[in-house]
């Protein structure tokens, strides 16, 4: 099975043949959560200045592959689960065609193999070394490793939801920059991470905005981001229940927003019809107060729940979290809980991942409704969305 191929050094015929100047072709295996119809694979074709997208099957990506590996492109490196074919063409025509076994590689005197990571260790990135996680020869410091770890995480997350985006921009003929909202920035290690990701890895035109109540944090992110001469990345000190851009965003990220602030990123990404929704909810006390509340009643059936401080905050994270995951299946996303990180580092590691299709469900259910009338709850989310 074809993991990835990459087809670069065009011939000069290139326009006539694909019908643009395309420089390579990348191709890549999707997740099976993210492909559909049996669309299994994600091709990007980059030009100079641009990047165009196409889903393919697995047949029509061998037929790719027979027609242009070594002919429109005189380039082409395979790879597969155990092996890796390169199919070389001279400017004569000859074509040349080499395997190798190849096996993923194992770290230095541990038994376990190394992930192959979107930014890999030993190339330095100028933002991870002024954050202090990479030393100036990209080395990662031990003591920021599982810093390393989640930011890289958190980028094949955004990498399994960016043909979706991709597509729906090209639906809708959007080809201004994309655009990406970070809602309780902070520190900003994954907005400047998206950042690099679009712009440097996958060669897009994005716009990265990173907003938080910290003035001191956005005063050295915004001049970080000046000294790194980085385009299209910026902050701004705001409060996200009052936040409201110029231009409405392809993707919301809101990773451990207190609270209800999560709720506010949430109704702000719904209601402009954002593209995709990436949310770490963090810190839920709204729930967790009423359901206090409920314990000092008589004859609650969830009585059991609500003994014990530990057992009742968690019932409450993950009530709050099913709630806001079906409100939002109820607006047309298609929404995935999923975990974002090991439970070891953070027991906050629910990741809702929302992606846009518009369909909006009609069996009547109304599941998140009766939960909050059985719980005698009421949710920040839910009475955002009622709102015009």
């Amino acid at each position: 099975m074809i993991l990835s191929a990459t087809l670069s050094k065009p011939v000069g015929t290139i326009s006539d043949i694909l019908g643009n100047d395309f420089t390579r072709v990348k191709i890549r295996r999707l997740a099976s959560s993210s492909s559909r119809a049996g669309e299994a694979y994600f091709a990007e074709f980059f030009t100079e200045k641009q990047v165009f997208h196409k889903r393919m099957t697995e047949s029509a990506l061998g037929e790719f592959i027979d027609e242009h590996a070594g002919k429109t492109f005189r380039s082409c490196v395979i790879r597969s689960d155990d092996k890796e074919i390169q199919i070389l063409s001279n400017k004569k025509g000859k074509i040349t065609r080499i395997e190798r076994a190849v096996s993923a590689p194992v770290m230095k005197n541990v038994g376990t193999q190394r992930k192959n990571r979107i930014i890999e260790e030993g190339v330095p990135v100028p933002f991870f070394v002024r954050l202090g996680v990479m030393t100036a020869e990209g080395k990662v410091i031990a003591a920021k490793y599982d810093k390393f770890r989640q930011i890289n995480r958190f980028l094949e997350i955004v990498d399994d939801i960016l043909p979706d985006v991709m597509e729906s921009r090209a639906r809708d003929g959007d080809s201004s920059p994309l655009r990406v909202v970070d809602f309780g920035s902070g520190k900003s290690y994954l907005t400047f991470a998206v950042h690099y990701f679009l712009r440097e890895i996958k060669g897009i035109d994005c716009e990265v905005f990173g907003l938080d109540l910290k003035k001191d944090v956005i005063e050295y992110c915004s001049r970080m981001a000046a000294e790194l001469n980085l385009p299209g990345l910026s902050f701004s000190v705001g409060d996200i229940s009052t936040y409201s851009g110029s231009r409405s965003p392809d993707i919301v990220v809101t990773l451990h927003a207190c609270d209800t602030a999560t709720d506010f990123a949430l109704d702000y990404a719904v209601k402009r019809g954002v593209r995709a929704i990436l949310s770490v909810p963090c810190c839920q006390h709204e729930v967790n107060a009423q359901l206090s509340k409920l314990s000092d009643s008589c004859g609650s059936p969830f009585e059991p729940l609500l003994r014990f401080g530990l057992i009742k905050e968690r019932f409450a994270a993950l009530a709050t979290d099913a709630i806001r995951a079906e409100l939002l299946e109820r607006a047309g996303y298609r929404v995935q809980a999923m975990e974002f990180i090991d439970a070891e580092n953070t027991p906050k590691n629910l990741l809702l991942r929302a992606v846009r299709t518009g369909r909006i469900p009609s069996d009547g259910k109304t599941g998140a409704s009766s939960l909050m009338a059985a719980l005698g709850i009421s949710q920040t989310l839910e009475k955002l969305l009622s709102e015009k």
